[in-house]
């Protein structure tokens, strides 16, 4: 009589064997979450490409005019329309953009002939610069004042705390930029009003010309971020179980506020940091033009002015990928300090 032998497959995976690229993807909640972005990050960063180009394109003229100026004839407009390429459809022209970006190259200048990707990371470097020192300084301050305020709701601190926000959040940042220089640079005279010192010549003296145009644009993302930190460090001070527990053992109130209560409100303003980015980017428009400060703020508006598409274009573009990345990484370190998140991440 024959016999027959079953084979039983495992029905998961063998104990010690390595895991697919797939089954550590699921495995990974941080993963999962990373991937998710990216592919959101996608349709964003496309679409304001998209809305740039159509806005640029409903401008008045065409880039040859203002390259030519007020006395240059029609036909002369019509040559340089057709040497630039801007007598091609407006389908045709935005595809061939794209096309090129998804390579890495960001086009020429219509002004200037230049590479536009030497352009953009030229002044993006002063840009970062700039912003770097502006969010510092509205991270440290807003950390600062809000625990001062937390500390005695109602009191002094309190009251320069809820001060401060409301300016920064009503005024907007080219008067705030103008009332610092005219206190600082023009009255006291501790600062020069306008310019730009490479950080290479001499640190001194760029940080002199910096401070201004960087406490301009710290100033809002400095009541967003002391709001935000003072309403947390009081409603934790006031309710949290591990609060009264701290108290109980005897911590002092110093003890109790630093260590526990700020520690954990930190989570919270990392991820509101992170999406400060953009708005800084944003506000540096304006404020690199009331310095004369050589960023790519300045050269977008600049480009804008000479309606130089493939210019305004590059420069939307790194600044969405930016913004992107910086949300995605605001994102990862809140998942990676607060384990309840990945728990969450987990269950769901």
């Amino acid at each position: 009589m024959a016999t027959t032998t079953a084979t039983l497959e495992p029905s998961g995976p063998v104990s010690g064997a390595p895991a697919t690229g797939r089954s550590v993807f699921r495995s990974s909640p941080a993963l999962r979450m990373i991937g998710r972005r990216l592919l959101l990050a996608v349709p964003v960063v496309w679409g304001t490409t998209l809305l740039t180009f159509c806005l640029m394109n409903l401008l008045p003229g065409t880039a040859a005019s203002a390259l030519l100026g007020d006395s240059a004839t029609p036909q002369e407009v019509a040559l340089l329309n057709h040497k630039l390429g801007l007598d091609q459809p407006f389908v045709t022209r935005y595809f061939d953009w794209l096309g090129h970006a998804l390579q890495g190259d960001l086009g020429t200048s219509l002004a200037s002939g230049q590479s536009v990707t030497g352009l953009v990371f030229q002044r993006l470097e002063v840009s970062a610069e700039l912003i770097v020192l502006a969010f510092l300084i509205a991270l440290a301050a807003a950390v600062l004042v809000a625990t001062l305020a937390a500390r005695r709701p109602g009191g002094v601190a309190d009251w320069v705390s809820v001060t401060l926000s409301t300016v920064g959040l009503s005024v907007p940042p080219f008067v705030i930029s103008l009332v610092l220089v005219l206190v600082f640079a023009v009255n006291l005279k501790l600062v020069p009003p306008l310019g730009y010192v490479h950080l290479g010549t001499n640190v001194g003296w760029n940080l002199r010309t910096l401070i201004l145009p960087a406490c301009s644009l710290a100033l809002g993302i400095f009541a967003v971020l002391n709001r935000l930190l003072r309403a947390d460090l009081i409603d934790q001070l006031r309710t949290e179980d591990y609060v009264t527990t701290a108290r109980a053992k005897g911590a002092s109130p110093w003890r109790v506020l630093l260590r526990h209560a700020l520690r954990n409100s930190m989570f919270g303003l990392l991820t509101v940091a992170g999406m400060q980015i953009g708005v800084l980017l944003g506000t540096t428009v304006v404020v690199e033009q009331i310095f004369s400060v050589p960023g790519v703020g300045q050269q977008l508006m600049s480009a804008i002015q000479n309606e130089d598409v493939p210019v305004v274009e590059g420069i939307v573009l790194v600044i969405a990928a930016i913004t992107v990345l910086a949300n995605l990484i605001a994102d990862v370190l809140y998942a990676v300090l607060d384990p309840r998140i990945r728990h969450d991440s987990a269950s769901s």
